[in-house]
């Protein structure tokens, strides 16, 4: 199929972007890296009367270091992720996330900031960005306003965003020293969405003693899932195998998986454990300075 006739519009600047979805109303549509819309248009499952291209915007497309955050703007790729040293040494959750994110071709065009306004839970960065602690930054008529991730995602394929809002940055805090991470997910083919995934982000205190807990769950739920039981009952504690067991048992329970083509609920719940103990384990690892 192919997409019903809609307007197209190519701002110049942020500015000018904003004022056309003032001026076109939800209506309109943003076009980044286009790698969930476009499909989408194609199948009909979305008729926008108006799109609006930010591609053209100069000076979106960074991924820099800044005031102890890493800064990920509105057309970085998720190539760019993939090929920062940055985030390589000192994001690897991020760099685990980036490889398995569909295929070069699309990574060399999706952006990381449109994975998340998306707001599908099947998208692998929102679970990553809730093990980090990430911040997204919109960009609106009324200026700039920052979003902590965890209050971003209030619904099904919905956003805290405003319709006449664009997110334009995420702010991830720089992890402190003995940290790690790991993002594991199972996936019928390459480049599928996940039957379930799961991202974790640890600090240690010592060689075992996790002080920080981050957790993200993918396509477990209506929303992507933050297993706040599950970090909360690692703080504090020596990471032996019993802890991480009963910490992948917390974060099975804390899934909310429906029965589909990708398998039963309790089938996900089952893997959302296992990836959770297996996710801990190298996470444990890269922060005692593992690969």
């Amino acid at each position: 199929m192919i997409p019903r006739s809609f307007e197209y519009y190519s701002p110049r600047t942020l500015d000018e972007a904003v004022a056309l979805l003032q001026k076109l109303g939800p209506e309109a549509k943003l076009l980044s890296g286009g790698q969930s819309l476009i499909p989408m248009m194609k199948l009909r499952l979305v008729s926008p009367e108006y799109i609006v291209d930010i591609n053209r915007i100069p000076g979106l497309d960074y991924i820099s270091e800044s005031d102890g955050h890493l800064r990920i703007g509105a057309l970085a790729r998720e190539h760019q992720l993939e090929s920062s040293e940055v985030v390589k040494t000192k994001f690897p959750l991020l760099a685990d996330t980036a490889k398995v994110i569909a295929d070069p071709l699309v990574r060399s065009q999706a952006t990381v900031c449109g994975n998340l306004a998306h707001g599908d839970p099947a998208n692998d960065h929102p679970a990553t960005m809730l093990a980090l602690g990430a911040k997204v930054i919109a960009t609106g008529p009324q200026g700039q306003r920052e979003i902590a991730i965890e209050d971003f995602f209030p619904g099904l394929f919905t956003t805290a965003l405003e319709a006449e809002e664009i997110l334009t940055e995420i702010k991830i805090p720089f992890p402190p020293p003995r940290s790690g991470g790991s993002y594991l997910k199972l996936e019928r083919k390459v480049g599928d969405f996940a039957t379930a995934g799961v991202a974790v982000q640890i600090t240690l205190e010592d060689a075992e003693t996790c002080t920080r807990a981050g957790i993200g769950l993918t396509n477990v739920g209506m929303t992507p899932i933050k297993a706040k039981q599950a970090e909360a009952f690692l703080t504090g504690k020596k990471l032996d195998e019993a802890t991480i067991q009963q910490a992948a048992e917390l974060a099975a329970s804390e899934s909310q998986p429906m029965d589909d083509i990708r398998g039963s609920a309790d089938y996900k719940r089952d893997l959302v454990r296992v990836l959770t103990a297996r996710a801990l384990k190298h996470a444990l690892d890269r922060a005692k300075g593992g690969a």
